[in-house]
């Protein structure tokens, strides 16, 4: 038995705009911008909810539930750059600003987007940009907080 090691096997792409979230093109998803490199380490947080849909009813002697509204805690840890290319994030994703953020996972970072491969999409918007406080011995960053704004699709296959 083998594990799969997350390091180098993640690639995150900012999207403007994808046809069918369910099943993007290769050519929709190499357009977009390539950020993996400006996320820090720990940096991407897609974190799911699901919310308790009470099932009991007045002749119940035992709690029951069943799966209710799904929701996404999400932010982007970046690191900040020097030149334009190094800081397009921190430029493009602004207060108001929609579009996809797509997520490869499994898939060495460096391998070009192909039919049949399995990605993450999220439409999102994108909320006020929080810079955080500076501190000795790091490098200069920024939170991308996301909301959600329509279901997303966690088990797209690439078209």
């Amino acid at each position: 038995m083998s594990d799969l090691i997350s390091d180098g096997m993640t690639k995150v792409v900012w999207v403007s705009t994808i046809a069918n979230i369910n099943a993007p093109t290769a050519a929709e998803l190499t357009a977009g911008q390539d950020f993996t490199t400006r996320v820090t380490p720990d940096g991407l947080k897609i974190d799911p909810s699901t919310a308790d849909v009470d099932t009991s009813s007045l002749a119940s002697t035992f709690d029951t539930k069943t799966v209710g509204r799904v929701g996404f805690d999400t932010e982007v840890m970046f690191k900040r750059g020097t030149t334009g290319p190094e800081d397009l994030p921190y430029a493009t994703l602004k207060y108001g600003v929609s579009g996809y953020l797509a997520v490869r996972r499994g898939v060495a970072y460096a391998t070009a987007w192909a039919t049949g491969q399995k990605a993450e999409i999220y439409p999102m918007t994108c909320g006020e940009p929080q810079n955080s406080a500076p501190a000795a011995n790091e490098v200069m960053k920024f939170t991308a907080p996301m909301k959600v704004t329509s279901p997303p699709a966690t088990a797209a296959t690439v078209a």
